[in-house]
């Protein structure tokens, strides 16, 4: 495995695999590494020639200053992970090498980015749009693989590849759980003990959630008893519990259809926000 901390160094490493004709397959991250990171990884060592994965914690999807800097550095550990994993090349770029300038660049998605994450995290998606634009046009990858956790963040990247005609293919991933359902997610470090003890809330929200949906029952209803089950349940507040049109975006009353829908949730577990999500219709 290679480690590169500077754009001149992929190119050069690239360049030369790119006149190959050897496929490249690409897993952005931001560090502190889980096996959820491990299965995209797989994942691409499965369809791809070379395997590169990125470590930057980018600064401008944080609209929390505190969160920023309480994310997890387990950078010894992630590196020897993706070693042992086959990865071939590790980028880890420091924040000057990526953003030399205060980037002047602003991406608007419309709709898409006014709910959920986008309206609770204002300016979180121009910043992921504009990250995940650098890495793709350093790496070049013909894939770019995501997990189905962060599914509105996926709806945000295809949308950037395909309104900027970049030349890759975006592969999702699902969502990777720990044995008690709970969505493998860096931020599950920062829980405590206690803490760790109630986050299944959120998958055990979802699945009944998702149960009453199948049974024909009322969303508005199903939603009203869920909000319910978050309130009695003392250190955690549901900051919202929604149905969506995986296909627009948009939020729904009803199941009027039998495919692209899912439920999205996010709660604060103490001061750690989690977000999960599941699809109706498999």
């Amino acid at each position: 495995m290679k480690f590169l901390r500077t754009k001149k160094e992929v190119n050069q490493e690239l360049n030369i695999l790119q006149k190959k004709q050897i496929t490249i397959g690409f897993v952005p991250t931001m560090g502190a590494l889980h096996d959820g990171h491990l299965e995209l990884v797989k994942k691409a060592k499965q369809n791809s020639n070379i395997v590169v994965v990125s470590i930057f914690v980018n600064p401008t999807q944080f609209n929390n200053k505190e969160d920023f800097e309480n994310y997890p550095n387990t950078i010894s550990k992630d590196l020897e992970l993706l070693d042992q994993t086959g990865v071939d090349l590790v980028f880890v770029p420091d924040i000057q090498e990526i953003y030399p300038a205060q980037p002047s660049l602003s991406f608007d998605f419309g709709k898409i980015e006014r709910v959920l994450e986008g309206a609770f995290r204002p300016g979180h998606f121009n910043g992921v749009a504009i990250v995940v634009s650098k890495l793709l046009n350093i790496v070049k990858p013909h894939q770019v693989y995501f997990g189905q956790k962060d599914l509105q963040q996926v709806m945000i990247v295809r949308r950037l590849v395909e309104d900027l005609s970049f030349n890759t293919e975006i592969v999702i991933i699902p969502t990777v759980r720990e044995a008690d359902g709970l969505a493998m997610s860096s931020r599950n470090l920062r829980l405590s003990l206690e803490q760790r003890a109630i986050a299944p809330l959120l998958y055990k929200a979802l699945l009944k959630a998702k149960d009453e949906l199948l049974k024909g029952n009322n969303w508005l209803a199903i939603r009203e008893k869920i909000n319910l089950m978050f309130k009695e349940q003392p250190g955690v507040q549901l900051e919202y519990f929604e149905l969506v049109s995986t296909e627009r975006f948009e939020l729904l009353e009803e199941v009027s259809d039998q495919s692209g829908i899912a439920i999205c949730t996010a709660a604060f577990i103490g001061n750690i926000r989690l977000i999960d999500n599941i699809s109706i219709f498999d």
